[in-house]
């Protein structure tokens, strides 16, 4: 069901707004609509402009909760807004601190992993690093090149330099070494090394000793700089976990502020009266709430002098819809999933959530009755509902009890027809039986939903849809005499005079043939007949052509219910032929095992596909329009 809401105003002295807000408005739910849209109409006012002064707080308390493991609970500790604001700023600090330590040892972590990387190659170097880097006489550059040019180098060029190449590693691509030079061919030698692609790498004075000295004291300073940071990392773990139960209930209050200091966006301001007598600013707060909750919260602020409250069922003049809030039973919970998928119904519109429950689980049952395989989901979606609250679970658990129930109807345990006597009947035994009582069964669901289209229609005071609409009177009247005079025919009954089923099935049809001008007539429309009269009969005669075609196609879909029904007893019965179970010979387990979970799956998922198309296009189509806004409390947004 739909809860009924009132539309209420709020309004009081601008500087009260925060007072109201966190003593009142926080223990209901509100759904907030602009002020100065909802109050267009109203003069002088003007919207509620303030920085939030909690934003860059709520933004420091959602960096540390971001910190926080998954298991972080909190303290449940009632907390001021001075005792959460000095919590945030005391571990912000911290680990401000902690992190700009951590910081300044990942560079010095990042600057010996350079260090060692440029001296590795050069470790069979035995020599000490800084008396080569300080020779006055003789100049040298650390570096590499390819095997390609070291070859040609080597075969062509070496023996006529004037320097010395000392190779210290090599890999399947380089060379690394060093060469020596006299500080007077420096410039030539260069020259040559250069154009064989020679790479220089540059080697800082923090070296030394030889390279394999420099590389083993640069590796135990990393290796106690990766401790320092893993020690780092500990403390700051073990400090966040000392402290998350007090960082998240910190946090929820500077949360809670922030948003209630937030709705300031959905009010107005009266312009400030240039008086002395009074010049106090009022704000202006709209919204819609449910009934209950409005009888509630005026009751609370009745003796509060500094409130005014004025409430309207309908909402203001020019107002927004109503939003919907649908009010419905735990075990119907689930099922909202499938109205909210197809649309919420508007605030005067039927909440088909009920009905979509009953002949979910109904249409499912019938079509995939098994008493062990119904079992199954039951269980199996009850579990998973309870566990993960997935509302699809809590469908698929529902749904395998009118399985189950099918299952007991039909005889049917894990695809075996004989455990069990069955009190309805056999599908495989009772083709025709099982088919026409399912087109019967769309008949009344087409019957049903036309008339829950009239009702919505009343309510809306849709009359178009109401009086000449397929789904309305005139549809009612034609579908339900024609089917009645099918019915005395196949029954062997007379059927009545030939000018009563004429005028019968005949009037409804010119109502729907004439529905535009008949519509506009009622609703004292100047022009009730279109200006292009032709295009308005062939439109008309197209559009009655459909209808009477949906009729027929509608009704026949429904034998999917009764077909599935026959496929699911045919599917176990080859299961149990392959198993052998049939045969009388030694029933093979396994075999069953795997084919109950085959088709357990691939039908079910199927047959849950096939139920919810019905939902859709051959009842919802009918009746349901689904064009309500949700109700959203100020609460649950930011």
């Amino acid at each position: 069901m739909i809860e009924k809401m009132q539309f209420i105003n709020i309004t009081g002295p601008k500087t009260d707004i925060d007072r109201v807000v966190n003593d009142y408005l926080s223990k209901y739910d509100i759904h907030l609509e602009n002020a100065l849209t909802e109050l267009s109409n109203v003069t002088d006012l003007k919207p509620f402009i303030e920085a939030n002064p909690y934003k860059d707080l709520l933004v420091k308390a959602e960096e540390l909760v971001h910190l926080l493991g998954k298991d972080a609970v909190p303290n449940g500790s009632q907390l001021t807004l001075e005792e959460a604001t000095s919590i945030i700023n005391e571990m912000t600090t911290t680990i401000s601190k902690l992190n700009d330590t951590k910081h300044s040892l990942k560079d010095k972590r990042n600057h010996f992993r350079e260090l060692l990387q440029k001296i590795e190659p050069f470790r069979m170097l035995n020599y000490d690093l800084r008396k080569i880097l300080h020779f006055q006489f003789i100049k040298f550059r650390f570096g590499r090149i390819s095997h390609e040019y070291f070859d040609k180098f080597s075969k062509y060029i070496y023996d006529n330099l004037n320097t010395v190449f000392y190779e210290c590693d090599n890999d399947k691509d380089y060379v690394w070494g060093v060469y020596f030079v006299p500080e007077t061919s420096i410039d030539e030698v260069d020259a040559i090394y250069s154009s064989l692609h020679f790479e220089r790498i540059f080697l800082s004075d923090e070296y030394d000793g030889t390279p394999e000295e420099s590389y083993q004291t640069m590796n135990r300073s990393l290796e106690q700089v990766l401790s320092d940071i893993k020690v780092l990392y500990a403390k700051t773990n073990m400090y966040l976990t000392e402290h998350s139960g007090e960082l998240l209930d910190a946090y929820a209050v500077i949360k809670t502020h922030y948003r209630n200091f937030d709705i300031r966006k959905m009010a107005a301001l009266t312009n400030e009266r240039i008086d002395h007598s009074d010049s106090t600013t009022f704000y202006i707060l709209c919204g819609w709430m449910a009934t209950n909750d409005c009888k509630k919260f005026i009751r609370e602020i009745s003796e509060d002098p500094l409130v005014f409250v004025i409430t309207d069922s309908q909402g203001s003049e020019g107002s927004t819809k109503p939003p919907t809030k649908l009010k419905n039973l735990p075990f119907l919970k689930p099922f909202e999933l499938f109205v909210k998928m197809y649309g919420l119904p508007a605030y005067n519109e039927f909440d088909p959530t009920l009905l979509v429950a009953l002949t979910y689980s109904f249409f499912f049952g019938a079509m995939f009755g098994d008493v062990g395989q119904g079992l199954c989901l039951a269980i199996g979606g009850f579990l998973l509902y309870r566990c993960k609250h997935m509302d699809i679970a809590g469908i698929i658990s529902i749904a395998g009890l009118f399985s189950t129930a099918f299952g007991f109807a039909y005889g049917s345990v894990f695809g075996f027809e004989d455990l069990i006597p069955g009190f309805f009947m056999k599908p495989m035994h009772n083709v025709m039986s099982i088919l026409i009582i399912s087109v019967c069964l769309g008949i009344v669901m087409i019957l049903v939903s036309i008339i829950l289209n009239i009702l919505n229609s009343i309510r809306q005071k849709d009359y178009d849809h109401l009086l000449f609409d397929s789904n309305g009177i005139a549809g009612l009247i034609f579908y339900g005499g024609g089917i009645s005079c099918i019915a005395m025919a196949v029954l062997g009954y007379a059927l009545p005079a030939t000018i009563l089923i004429m005028l019968l099935l005949g009037i409804p049809l010119v109502t729907m043939f004439f529905k535009e001008p008949l519509t506009k007539w009622i609703t004292h429309q100047k022009q009730e007949f279109p200006e292009g009269k032709a295009m308005f009969v062939i439109e008309s005669i197209v559009e009655l052509f459909d209808i009477l075609l949906s009729y027929t196609t509608n009704t026949v879909s429904y034998l999917r219910v009764g077909a599935f029904a026959l496929s699911h007893a045919g599917m176990m019965s080859v299961v149990l032929m392959l198993a052998g179970a049939e045969s009388g010979s030694s029933t093979n387990w396994i075999i069953i095992i795997i084919g109950n979970l085959i088709v357990a799956g691939m039908e079910g998922l199927v047959v849950g596909i096939q139920v919810l198309r019905l939902e859709y296009y051959e009842i919802f189509g009918r009746f349901y329009r689904g064009t309500g806004k949700e109700f959203k409390s100020f609460q649950e947004n930011k």
